[in-house]
């Protein structure tokens, strides 16, 4: 199903499942998706929902019995972008800019939280529309804050523009983001100019040894399984070895299973599951966009 990163379309993709007869959905990428199916729609029924990508705390904090993730939490990684922030950019002017949506506020506004406790003053706060190809307004305000750091809470799609067109403007201020800009279009769309550009994702999901051959099962179809294919394909993993665990189908019986604390092995390293349906082991780590060979892609930093 599509839910086109909108929440009604989300809703009648959702809908569409329960009157084909899905029991599991390895879904939906945005937060502001995930969160209305899986209450609306999921959890009265009888469907079990495990996103890949969905990191807004909200999404397992209402105590449904239906959610969980193979990623981590927004709150965490906007600790460790303050802590990064905090660190290496004293005394530094740092604005903070999202795209309203449920995802992109819920990230910058968990950093700026996060920095605000650590002493950090934004210079700046700013929202813009998802969809926004013209971003000069909000240039000339970063330009006005002095802002040494521009830290965005959003997609690539916007967020190469922004780079694009603040470079264009003569700024020169560090960018740095969340997961929502792993791909690498995100280069493709700002240029050149997103080189420095700091962002928080996952160790590498790519380097886990247990992903080594199912990588090559990927290639050899010419398909370069980046950012969240391996959270996707590990989502499976988990349904099937809970299942198989309990020799039961039962949605709600492969839920108190995931629930039990016990570790499922899969290509992105073992994972467990609290009570919540949140993985149990800390998920972040600080991540720089630089040249390698002819492209300019992410590398994580050591």
């Amino acid at each position: 199903g599509d839910d086109a990163s909108k929440p009604e379309q989300g809703v009648s993709a959702a809908n569409k499942f329960v009157g084909d007869g899905v029991k599991y959905v390895v879904g939906h990428f945005n937060s502001g998706v995930s969160i209305p199916t899986s209450a609306e729609v999921y959890s009265e029924n009888n469907i079990l929902q495990i996103t890949p990508a969905s990191t807004n705390p909200r999404f397992t904090e209402r105590g449904l019995w239906n959610v969980f993730r193979t990623c981590g939490r927004d709150d965490q990684q906007g600790a460790v972008a303050a802590d990064y922030i905090v660190k290496n950019m004293k005394g530094k002017k740092v604005a903070v800019v999202h795209d309203k949506t449920t995802y992109g506020q819920g990230l910058a506004d968990e950093t700026k939280k996060a920095m605000n406790a650590k002493g950090v003053k934004e210079a700046l706060y700013e929202g813009v529309n998802t969809g926004e190809k013209d971003f000069s307004a909000l240039v000339s305000k970063i330009k006005a804050s002095g802002a040494e750091l521009v830290y965005w809470g959003g997609l690539h799609t916007e967020g190469g523009l922004i780079v694009r067109q603040s470079r264009d403007q003569g700024i020169k201020a560090v960018f740095m983001s969340g997961d929502g800009i792993t791909s690498d279009e995100f280069a493709t769309i700002g240029g050149p100019g997103v080189e420095g550009t700091l962002m928080t994702f996952p160790p590498e999901p790519r380097n886990h040894p247990e992903a080594k051959e199912v990588i090559k099962k990927f290639e050899a179809k010419n398909f370069n399984p980046e950012a969240y294919t391996l959270y996707s394909y590990a989502a499976l993993q988990i349904l099937a070895q809970a299942a198989n665990n309990i020799k039961s189908n039962d949605p709600k019986k492969i839920a108190e299973e995931m629930h039990s604390g016990k570790a499922f092995k899969t290509v992105i390293g073992d994972i467990s599951y609290d009570k919540k349906g949140d993985i149990t082991r800390p998920d972040y780590t600080m991540y720089v966009w630089k040249k390698v060979g002819d492209k300019i892609t992410y590398v994580e930093m050591q």
